[in-house]
């Protein structure tokens, strides 16, 4: 393996047609130059969507009302309904399988806003009525200040944690919110905390519009009774959500008397089952360009095959020559797969680096560049998958060199001298 006259001959056979060395090589190069290329630009694509749940809690369920489409003790179709606090009690204790419980209110409905005022500025902004434990499920990051807590809820406070957005937007510059006092819809509230959102994107930029209220405050402030909006629900760990989804969906509609076979009364949504159909896609997506890379880099491996073929041709005579001094099969052979693999991997080496130094360009120019890449982030290649390639080409290089050396022992000795 390290015996300096087989790679000065190595070095001789692959420098005596340049041309030749040079396009066989950029099959190989293109081959996995175009895999590394297509894997990290998946990763990218993965990383963007998935950059949008945040640190979210994936085992979550969502439920809101609608209203019956079957009429059900005495109750006519049509009916609406609203969820309401002894709903939270009831689902707590029937269902030992919930992690947490966060019944949520929109002043102002789905997609509603409030009027916000701070002396000479003002906006309108979604406003939630919030349990502390909601920033378990779907968690920001504190610039500065707190998130809601037991307390707040408890005494009802006139308190709020407001996002980035509105800082931006009723505070002056480098003004200190914490402590401020905001109006919502006439009434003041005290800035405990002020949060950015996990996300990226647009869905960042709706985030960080929110502001947050203790729920019972937001009850009692705007004469919403003891009405619930919607619940945020987890799993426990290790337990499929759908079966907390399943569970709910009971109790809520005996509670409210609904027709147990009245699929449309109570809207839900499981985002557990979404993002588990989306990392399906994304592995199918993995899977196709595996598939695809590695079909171009054996069209090179091929080509490289089909090089060494004639290069064994040409070096019949010699070949006849070393046999005749006494060479052994196995050292002709293992001197024709050390040129194959030398090529394939010197190539494949070259591919796999200008690969990578693209993806991390393109980085660094979305990092830098403030380009708004809701769907595409951070596209790179594994380190894993890296070596993984460069293992590939090692084998590929020894495969696509050994039908030729098996061609080049094949000819006997004496017939080998005679070839001209």
């Amino acid at each position: 393996m390290f015996d300096l006259d087989r790679w000065h001959e190595i070095y001789y056979v692959l420098r005596s047609n340049k041309l030749r060395t040079f396009l066989t090589a950029f099959g190989v190069f293109w081959g996995i130059f175009m895999l590394v290329i297509m894997l990290g630009s998946g990763k990218g694509l993965q990383n963007g969507i998935t950059q949008n749940f945040g640190d979210m809690a994936t085992n979550s369920v969502f439920l809101w009302t609608e209203r019956t489409t079957v009429p059900y003790k005495g109750f006519t179709r049509g009916r609406s309904f609203d969820y309401e606090n002894s709903d939270i009690r009831a689902l707590r204790d029937a269902i030992p399988e919930i992690k947490y419980l966060a019944p949520r209110t929109n002043v102002g409905g789905f997609n509603g806003s409030s009027s916000v005022v701070r002396k000479l500025k003002s906006g309108e902004f979604p406003l939630f009525g919030d349990y502390p434990v909601f920033n378990n499920i779907d968690p920001v990051n504190m610039v500065s200040g707190r998130f809601l807590n037991d307390f707040d809820l408890n005494e009802k406070r006139k308190v709020v944690v407001i996002g980035q957005r509105v800082v931006d937007i009723l505070f002056e510059k480098g003004e200190d919110p914490i402590n401020q006092y905001i109006q919502i819809n006439g009434v003041y509230f005290k800035v405990v905390g002020v949060f950015r959102s996990k996300r990226n994107g647009e869905a960042a930029a709706q985030d960080n519009q929110r502001i947050h209220m203790p729920f019972t405050t937001v009850q009692r402030t705007y004469n919403l009774g003891n009405t619930v909006g919607f619940f945020n629900i987890t799993s426990r760990d290790g337990v499929p959500v759908a079966i907390v989804e399943k569970k709910a969906i009971e109790v809520l509609k005996k509670r409210h008397f609904i027709a147990p076979e009245d699929d449309r009364a109570i809207g839900h949504f499981n985002l557990e089952e979404e993002f588990k159909k989306m990392h399906g896609l994304f592995f199918g997506i993995q899977f196709l360009i595996w598939i695809v890379g590695t079909g171009t880099l054996l069209a090179g491996i091929i080509g490289v095959s089909n090089i060494m073929l004639v290069v064994v041709k040409e070096r019949t005579r010699e070949i006849g020559i070393q046999r005749a001094l006494g060479a052994t099969p196995a050292k002709v052979i293992s001197q024709i797969i050390t040129e194959s693999v030398v090529l394939t991997t010197f190539a494949g080496y070259f591919g796999l680096v200008i690969g990578v130094g693209i993806l991390e360009g393109i980085n660094y120019l979305l990092d830098h560049t403030g380009i708004n890449t809701e769907m595409f982030l951070h596209p790179g290649v594994n380190f894993n998958v890296a070596v993984t390639a460069l293992i590939i080409l090692v084998i590929s290089g020894a495969v696509a060199g050994l039908i030729p050396a098996r061609k080049a022992v094949s000819v006997k000795p004496i017939d080998a001298l005679r070839y001209e």
